[in-house]
């Protein structure tokens, strides 16, 4: 798939933005810019700080953030993510829709996000509608916004209430050196991998080029829901695949890290997961969308791309 994207915009901006406000479907208050009547991106988070600011040591979220990326980096290794990849692509936890998994994320909060602490479908359709907006022709781009957090039924008891570092946070591959691009890369040292020399080059246990669809990422809900929808014959485009088990992957779609292992496919997706992000990052807001207003809508998406019910 080619794509021309129009509308991305990077994250370093120096001027400041003039923008107006667009309310969706859902009552969800889109910010707009009023050059260009897109999507723009704010400055900062409800809590007055900058997105993605993992330095912000006096702030008690923070620290527990840090604390989360400890135990990430020193536990996610390449045994254990081919062992929960094993017992989680078995899919024999539950059988239900994704609407009804969507419901299930009312019980979850992302501790690794230093900008969101509401529930997480209030996420999922406020990055939806933002993208409603600006890609109305792109169903697929819209229903991919819905589902990309899905995974995150990890955390709870019937999925085997797994522990946030296995579920949340930033994702990055196994298998070769830990890239510094990623957030307190100094945990890493304490990896057990860190001290295995098979994994410790530039490719590891891959070769240039590879494609990403070869590379173990690190456990989590993006990579569940990849193997959910994908296992459960999901008619998405590749590109929706990606998106949902790429999303986390920051130290590629932000840093640009890790592009030697990428293939011409992955190439041409990673454009389209360049304009989820913004999305993805900066919708998360304290106003609500009116679920039940925009509840049809999606209902025929995912009619139209998934089975009824999905084995999870």
């Amino acid at each position: 798939m080619t794509v021309l994207v129009e509308h991305y915009v990077s994250d370093s901006r120096i001027e400041e933005k003039k923008t107006k406000e667009e309310r969706g479907d859902g009552g969800f208050m889109v910010p707009k810019s009023k050059e260009t009547d897109e999507f723009d991106a704010p400055d900062i988070n409800f809590l007055g700080h900058s997105f993605r600011d993992y330095e912000n040591g006096e702030s008690e979220r923070q620290q527990g953030v840090e604390e989360f990326y400890r135990m990430q980096h020193i536990h996610q290794t390449y045994d254990f993510v081919k062992d929960m990849r094993k017992e989680y692509g078995k899919l024999n936890k539950m059988e239900m829709s994704i609407w009804e998994c969507c419901e299930l994320l009312n019980n979850v909060v992302d501790e690794s996000d230093p900008d969101l602490d509401e529930p997480q479908i209030q996420h999922l359709l406020q990055t939806a509608e933002a993208i409603r907006k600006d890609y109305p022709n792109e169903d697929w781009l819209h229903l991919t916004a819905l589902i990309h957090d899905l995974g995150k039924v990890l955390l709870l008891p019937e999925f085997g209430g797994l522990p946030q570092w296995a579920v949340v946070g930033d994702t990055f591959p196994v298998g070769c050196t830990f890239d510094p691009a990623s957030i307190h890369h100094k945990y890493f040292k304490e990896n057990p991998d860190n001290n295995t020399p098979k994994y410790n080059t530039k490719n590891g246990v891959y070769s240039e080029g590879c494609g990403l669809d070869n590379v173990l990422m690190s456990w989590g809900h993006d990579d569940y829901m990849y193997l959910v929808a994908k296992e459960n014959g999901t008619t998405l485009p590749h590109a929706g695949l990606f998106i949902i088990r790429y999303h986390s992957f920051y130290p590629l779609h932000k840093a640009g890290t890790y592009t030697h292992l990428m293939n011409d496919e992955d190439r041409e997706d990673l454009k389209w997961l360049h304009v989820f992000n913004k999305y993805d990052l900066y919708s998360k807001s304290k106003v609500h969308v009116d679920v039940e207003q925009v509840k049809p809508y999606y209902i025929s998406l995912i009619n139209k791309y998934f089975p009824a019910k999905l084995k999870w």
